[in-house]
């Protein structure tokens, strides 16, 4: 599977595709290296995001996870930049309740590009499953407050 890193503020991310397609983003430096057209399109929107220079990715996407799951990272793709939603309203939109819609968004494969950080628990900011765990989330939302404030 071709996959390509880069640097961030947040550490290494590796990004990988399928058949031109954005599949997964992990933490760490990959160990093959391949500059792909829509490898190269995603490390360019990562660095402008980390950069400040732009609030949406308009990346082919195509996350393996059910159908359920999929309607669930819709919603997310749908969260404006610098906004959250919480488990609860996520489930709302997109069927099933706030457990299942918290599995989901746990799920993503594909996270920043498909914001699941932008997701919170009714009391509290929630969990998150990449690079330092919560202490990322809050770096994501505080860069996105940032960049919308100034």
């Amino acid at each position: 599977m071709p996959q390509l890193s880069l640097h961030s503020p947040i550490g290494a991310l590796t990004v990988s595709e399928e058949e031109g397609r954005i599949v997964s983003l992990d933490w760490g430096w990959g160990r093959d290296q391949t500059r792909t057209a829509a490898l190269l399109a995603a490390v360019a929107a990562l660095e402008r995001y980390f950069d400040g220079a732009t609030e949406t990715f308009d990346l082919p996407m195509d996350p393996p996870g059910t159908a359920y799951q999929k309607q669930v990272w819709a919603v997310l793709r749908a969260i404006p930049f610098g906004a959250t939603l919480t488990y609860a309203e996520v489930a709302a939109r997109a069927g099933g309740g706030p457990r299942s819609a918290g599995n989901a968004v746990g799920a993503n494969p594909i996270p920043i590009l498909i914001p699941c950080h932008r997701v919170l628990g009714a009391r509290s900011l929630g969990g998150y499953s990449g690079g330092e765990g919560v202490d990322t989330k809050r770096y994501l939302l505080a860069l996105e407050e940032r960049l919308r404030a100034g």
